[in-house]
């Protein structure tokens, strides 16, 4: 689903590029978002000229790419893939320090919690550690398996794991609040990128000290 003015404009230039005779919905339908939002951004895009339209038969139109939609296309694309590989650093490295902290707390078995991008990279990160992954838990994930590793319903993933780590980035602290449920504060890890606030924790143990 795009999430942003510039996502949904890259989608829908291409879009556009790959089919002439795209219609609206489908352009809504790709990219998740409302008929009205679609209409609003394809008319914005033929403001700017980056596209531009023609009658096409049976009082349907055709949509092309002007050369400025071209350029713009590339100059997003580029932009999109700068901050994805900012992204896969910044991740990379938090989980990283994140599986050193479990180690040098002793928890040997992690569990993470959330499929998706972030999944996948601390899959590859935790291949230069020592502990033991022992899968997923998500409650939206209906596959077996993600990333090589199974996917577990909560209680059977949090049972067997001494911690957790978020890598959820769609609804990170939703996700933490759920571990939670089933494993202590000090052993459910979320890397500082995804900003999962802990405040509340505090507000609960300063209440329960008064």
């Amino acid at each position: 689903m795009a999430e942003n003015e510039n996502d949904i404009t890259l989608g829908l230039l291409n879009t556009v590029e790959e089919n002439s005779n795209v219609t609206q919905r489908v352009v809504a339908n790709d990219l998740g978002i409302a008929l009205g939002l679609a209409n609003s951004y394809l008319k914005r895009c033929i403001t700017k000229g980056l596209i531009k339209v023609s009658q096409a038969p049976k009082n349907r139109y055709a949509y092309y790419l002007t050369p400025q939609g071209f350029a713009e296309k590339s100059r997003l694309t580029a932009e999109y893939l700068s901050q994805s590989l900012n992204l896969f650093r910044v991740a990379r490295k938090e989980s990283g320090e994140l599986l050193d902290l479990c180690t040098e707390r002793g928890w040997n078995k992690v569990v993470f919690v959330g499929t998706g991008d972030l999944g996948e990279i601390a899959t590859l990160c935790a291949r230069e550690h020592t502990i033991e992954i022992i899968g997923f838990v998500d409650a939206t994930d209906k596959d077996d398996t993600f990333a090589g590793l199974p996917v577990f319903g909560a209680e059977e993933g949090f049972n067997k794991a001494d911690a957790a780590i978020v890598t959820d980035m769609k609804t990170p602290q939703a996700t933490f609040e759920f571990a939670l449920e089933s494993l202590t504060p000090d052993r459910v890890l979320a890397p500082r990128f995804l900003r999962v606030s802990r405040n509340h924790l505090k507000e609960s143990a300063s209440e329960g000290k008064s």
